[in-house]
């Protein structure tokens, strides 16, 4: 009887236990994670001296770096959340000059060179369950400011006659879907999805075609996974 007793009472306690972990107005939530940007890229063709050449595009490689996420709790549903990261570094490349340029196979063609940016977004976010649910998935919606710094030329381009690699900063919308699960009153494991809209435009300079553009969407995918800690 003692052990039934005893067994009810421990299963009654882990039933209970998520209620006393909610999500409540006041709140201030830190997260922290391997998070990847991931690139879906669509670029305009490259424009030499102002004309477009066929056949031509950029690409843009992905990255991991350290994640973080800072959330206050506005209500018992709706927190606002800061996105910030290490700096991402990207190797971005072109295709298709070669083949129109008629320059020998690999000249041009492959990694132009390296660029860092950083994607600070500060979100709005829902939470659609119970304040007192352990697992608390929630959808967001914000705007992303990308800052792009330390372009730099690889050294077979700058041989090529290439200098001045540039990209413009880019203002977007960002949509994201998360979840979080309280392991305990206050730690909790976090995963998000999240889509930035990250439209830049890219120039640099070369000593015989003159300036060289390309309109680039980089538009990523950007995923979290990590841990967090509620105060």
């Amino acid at each position: 009887m003692r052990k039934s007793l005893l067994t009810a009472s421990l299963l009654a306690l882990a039933v209970a236990a998520p209620l006393a972990q909610a999500f409540e107005a006041g709140d201030i939530i830190v997260r922290a994670g391997a998070i990847t940007v991931a690139p879906v890229e669509d670029s305009s063709e490259l424009q030499v001296g102002g004309a477009d050449v066929a056949g031509t595009k950029a690409t843009v490689e992905s990255d991991t770096q350290l994640g973080l996420n800072f959330a206050y709790m506005v209500t018992n549903n709706i927190g606002i959340e800061l996105l910030a990261a290490s700096p991402f570094s990207h190797e971005v490349g072109v295709r298709g000059v070669d083949a129109a340029l008629g320059t020998p196979a690999g000249t041009i063609d492959g990694r132009l060179g390296d660029i860092k940016h950083l994607p600070p977004t500060l979100m709005a976010l829902y939470y659609p369950l119970d304040s007192k649910s352990a697992f608390q998935p929630y959808v967001g919606l914000g705007v992303n400011y990308t800052i792009f710094f330390d372009e730099d030329l690889s050294s077979r381009q700058e041989a090529n006659g290439f200098s001045n690699l540039e990209l413009e900063d880019s203002w977007g919308l960002s949509a994201q879907v998360g979840m979080d699960y309280m392991l305990s009153d206050n730690l909790l494991l976090n995963a998000q999805v999240r889509y930035i809209d990250i439209d830049t435009t890219a120039t640099l300079d070369h000593n015989t075609l003159g300036e060289v553009e390309v309109d680039v969407d980089i538009d990523p995918f950007v995923y979290m996974i990590g841990l967090g800690y509620k105060f």
